[in-house]
């Protein structure tokens, strides 16, 4: 697929001047469209702002450069089909190679939502049964019986939606040079596994709890019932039919894609060992892909939904969508949150060195995916959501207003010093009319007054409540989240 690079505006030194245009986007000349992406890129949100203030928007490069994500890639769906993508940043920090719209990224949990439509396609073929023992049909392996579970069979359903009170979260995955763990290892966290057994430890059906180790579980079903090797089962299922040409699940990444795909980085900059670590647990971690072949996969979701051809037939699809069990927003390997043209479809990723998400509206085609290489690429996604969503008028993902009580910046005097808390000290401050506290070693962060003595953080839920004695002397100050701590004053 041709690209183009173009220079980034407002490029900060510590990235490259690239991003990329793909084919699709056909509109590149396209005053508006063009008109539209710029406003995204440079209207990056917070989650929160003061009531009455003006948005301060960010631009994506300051952004990038601020957590030290090397590169992003974005695609956004609107009308039910790819707007535009565009890749930006550096696919290997200390390299040249940009990020372009056909960079491969891990796609970490991702993987989830396309293992689900592969299960439930052979659900549809008759090859599985969503609500059986799982252990009728395996035959390599056995989910151990538990006492906890008293007779209650896990079945394929529970384990799509985590509720099958299986353990392990996630997987860290290994090092190219690393020995590596059979499918087996895994379901058992034998050497050289470096994850747990797999196990039950809650009744099945009850609960959800998210669990890696139950798609895990899920992969070696496929493997037993479809008799053929999981990337060749997802491609042949999944991948073409949702015309995701880009993709595989083949790990580790054969040679010749290999030098497409982005390498994956520490928050301290430094890539992951080898690039790129390797996931045995495919179902689970093992997508390769781009935001673009993810903005095929969804709208094949809407289309099985509207009884169009797609990889799933509508009952299967609105099976997918189900939430099974109260208290949860998890349907058959995705999120499902709200109703009508507000159905929200999503899921979030995390590979060592990799950060990803996406975000889809069935009833109106609209959503993106975004991709990044980086450990710091999370708190990055949701500041791209909120500015598509502005731009988009998408009906989630909006920026929450506080409101700021009034105060007289020299009231605040009374405030100002060093509090301590056993080894941890808190420096309050003013510049002008502005409020700040600072942690040792840590960035100044903006406070907001919720009354004469007590203030707020716009991006979390801590608050700072200030007391004094039966003198009016100010001598400690109270930090509350969740938990309550007390600083006294040191000065």
């Amino acid at each position: 697929m041709p690209s183009v690079l173009k220079p980034l505006r407002l490029l900060a030194l510590t990235l490259l001047p690239f991003f990329s245009v793909t084919a699709a986007e056909t509109a590149s000349t396209d005053a508006a469209l063009s008109a539209r992406v710029a406003r995204i890129e440079n209207g990056l949100l917070p989650a929160a702002r003061i009531a009455g203030r003006a948005d301060e928007p960010w631009t994506l490069v300051a952004r990038m450069t601020h957590y030290g994500v090397p590169g992003v890639s974005i695609a956004v769906i609107n009308d039910g089909r790819l707007e535009w993508a565009r890749g930006y940043g550096l696919a290997r920090a200390g390299d040249t190679a940009p990020v372009t719209a056909d960079t491969l990224f891990q796609a970490a949990s991702l993987s989830k939502s396309v293992t689900a439509v592969a299960a439930l396609s052979l659900v549809e073929a008759g090859q599985l049964d969503l609500d059986a023992d799982i252990n009728t049909r395996l035959t390599s392996w056995k989910i151990p019986t538990a006492p906890i579970a008293a007779g209650t069979p896990v079945t394929l359903r529970q384990l799509l939606s985590h509720t099958a009170g299986l353990t392990v979260h996630g997987f860290a995955g290994y090092a190219p040079n690393a020995p590596r763990p059979t499918l087996l290892q895994v379901l058992d966290g034998t050497p050289p596994a470096n994850s747990k057994p797999i196990r039950i430890d809650q009744k099945p059906g009850t609960k959800w709890r998210y669990s890696g180790g139950g798609y895990t579980v899920v992969q070696q079903l496929l493997l037993d019932v479809a008799k053929t090797d999981f990337p060749t089962l997802l491609r042949d299922r999944v991948l073409v039919p949702a015309g995701m040409t880009a993709s595989t699940f083949a790990q580790p990444l054969p040679a010749q894609l290999a030098a497409q795909a982005a390498a994956g980085h520490r928050a301290d900059g430094s890539r992951v060992e080898g690039d790129a670590h390797i996931y045995p647990e495919l179902a689970a971690a093992g997508l390769w892909t781009t935001p673009t072949d993810l903005a095929a996969f969804l709208p094949s979701l809407q289309h099985a939904l509207a009884g169009q051809p797609a990889p799933l037939s509508r009952t299967s699809a609105e099976t997918m969508l189900t939430v099974p069990i109260t208290g949860s927003d998890m349907g058959l390997g995705i999120g499902v949150r709200g109703t009508g043209e507000k159905l929200l479809l999503s899921h979030s990723g995390a590979n060592e060195g990799f950060r990803c998400i996406y975000a889809y509206y069935p009833r109106t085609g609209r959503g993106a995916v975004i991709m990044t290489n980086s450990d710091e690429g999370g708190p990055l996604l949701p500041e791209i959501l909120r500015a598509l969503a502005r731009e988009y008028a998408w009906p989630d993902y909006r920026v929450t207003e506080k409101t700021a009580a009034p105060l007289d910046p020299v009231a605040f005097d009374a405030y100002r010093g060093i509090y301590q808390r056993e080894e941890t000290r808190l420096a309050f401050f003013r510049k002008d009319d502005r409020f700040y506290v600072q942690a040792a070693e840590e960035a100044r962060r903006e406070i907001f007054p919720s009354s004469d003595h007590e203030f707020f953080h716009l991006d979390s839920p801590r608050i700072y409540a200030f007391q004094r004695n039966a003198d009016g002397d100010v001598t400690h100050v109270i930090r509350r989240e969740g938990s309550a701590q007390i600083f006294q004053r040191v000065r």
